[in-house]
């Protein structure tokens, strides 16, 4: 299969900090199909030879066993290309359709790398030029769209170019490969499915904590906050796929479908129950990992004053049959104590204790990152008592690390996503009406922040953020993971 894989943004952060060095590891990993180009695009007057030399030295900055060799990146660069085009301009659409149908490639991948506000002129503009015959697909990054109402406009655009099979939009998180086996986890084994629901699990957990701060995206962070960057699209989707029902199939739409449920079950929330169940926070100066961490208004291009939240828990309640009664602690934030994305699975405990000691329970920790891997922690007996009638139980742990077990050419979340963006398998990407339908439960929350902007709780950096938080779970008997004695 011949492909072309164009990037708008070509010169941008994400382009060269994530799609370049995945499409080098799949390159590496002999992943990649033959026949290929790559086109990067951007406003900068470079040509091939000037963009290779830019991003040979920005690749340089990978992890040392993600960098390539010389021979490596000669070899790589070959399928690398340039196109100086201005954006808001047909002619230069026009020299870009020209470009590709000189080989006229069997597939065409577009990925828009670029702010979203640009999608809909950009796809507007593909249209115009003719590039949307069937053989083209656009890849739109998040955020897609800043609410509801712009998030249905740009969707209104895409769909008048692109039809919905064509157009993916990515969450990469539905590309770790953590993620990928909550579906062999739930659907491939007959262990956990009998297990999975409101008569033996007490809670669930989503924490997707970052230690680091804005950096120098603060002008973007603060437009976009904590509540849009990171639990209207990675964290719902988390829960989605913890959630759903056993689609009738792998399917893509199947898949698609029960996570559609999921989000239409989810209870909605009002201003009362925004206030009650839902803890948003901005970090202050503290020490994180033995480093001094300036607070948030503090960081480079963050206005002074700025009510923009760096944290958000909040508890949901997913109303159907399976989960009725059983809360979902949804956590991320900024600066936190260490960069963690776990899943963690509360069962209950056992009806009636006969040992000695707390009744604890099992739980089951889904490692998304720094880790890959699953670990299920069981209680079991020392064997060290000596005269005693029952000895009390210890926790065990039962560890999956994911990177030992399958060690050769373990895919990367962007590298998988490009891979099928390009074979066209459209089960990782959210379709439209999943992704209209997350920021419709999460709208409630906007509307009631903006009535009352003033209540955002500091926290120091380097902590698990607000006390709140904390409170948030303990008000119905439980803890998060790392408060559990």
């Amino acid at each position: 299969m011949s492909f072309d894989l164009v990037f708008f943004g070509g010169t941008g952060d994400l382009t060269w900090r994530k799609l370049m060095p995945a499409l080098f590891q799949a390159w590496r990993h002999g992943k990649l199909p033959a026949h290929g180009r790559i086109l990067a695009v951007a406003r900068d007057d470079r040509d091939d030879a000037g963009y290779r030399a830019w991003l040979k030295d920005r690749l340089q900055e990978a992890e040392s066993a993600k960098r390539p060799s010389e021979e490596e990146f000669a070899r790589f660069s070959e399928l690398i290309h340039y196109l100086r085009m201005d954006l808001s301009q047909p002619t230069d659409y026009q020299r870009l359709k020209e470009w590709l149908a000189a080989r006229n490639a069997d597939t065409v991948v577009i990925y828009l790398a670029t702010s979203p506000h640009l999608f809909p002129s950009i796809c507007e503009q593909l249209g115009a030029c003719g590039l949307n015959h069937d053989r083209v697909r656009v890849v739109l990054e998040k955020p897609l769209g800043h609410d509801l109402a712009s998030a249905q406009e740009i969707n209104r655009v895409v769909r008048s170019v692109f039809s919905e099979q064509q157009a993916l939009r990515i969450d990469h998180y539905l590309g770790k490969p953590s993620v990928q086996n909550l579906m062999a986890l739930r659907f491939g084994n007959v262990l956990f499915e009998p297990l999975w629901r409101r008569e033996s699990i007490a809670n669930i957990q989503i924490t997707l904590a970052e230690s680091i701060g804005v950096g120098t995206r603060g002008d973007f962070y603060d437009r976009t906050g904590a509540l849009r960057d990171m639990i209207q699209n990675h964290a719902l989707q988390l829960l989605t796929m913890i959630a759903m029902e056993p689609p009738s199939s792998a399917n893509a739409d199947a898949i698609r479908d029960e996570k559609l449920k999921v989000l239409r079950s989810l209870k909605p929330f009002d201003a009362i129950s925004v206030a009650r169940d839902v803890v948003r926070g901005q970090y202050r100066a503290g020490n994180v990992e033995g480093h001094a961490a300036v607070g948030y208004i503090e960081e480079n291009k963050v206005p002074p004053g700025s009510h923009t939240e760096t944290f958000v828990a909040l508890r949901c309640e997913i109303q159907n049959w399976r989960w009725a009664g059983v809360p979902f602690y949804l956590r991320t934030g900024k600066r936190l104590a260490q960069r963690q994305a776990e899943i963690v699975v509360n069962f209950k405990a056992t009806p009636h204790p006969i040992f000695p000691g707390p009744n604890a329970a099992n739980k089951l920790v889904i490692k998304l990152q720094p880790e890959d891997g699953l670990e299920l922690q069981l209680l079991a007996a020392k064997g060290t008592s000596s005269g005693a009638e029952h000895e009390a139980l210890s926790p065990v742990s039962l560890d999956l690390d994911f990177d030992k077990a399958f060690p050769t050419n373990r895919v990367g979340a962007y590298e998988r996503m490009l891979l099928d963006a390009l074979a066209g398998r459209l089960n990782l990407f959210v379709r439209s009406d999943e992704q209209e339908q997350a920021w419709r439960w999460v709208e409630p929350i906007l509307e009631a922040w903006s009535a009352q902007p003033n209540g955002l709780r500091p926290y120091a950096a380097g902590t698990w953020g607000p006390p709140a938080a904390s409170a948030l779970v303990a008000r119905d008997g439980f803890a998060w993971a790392e408060e559990e004695c």
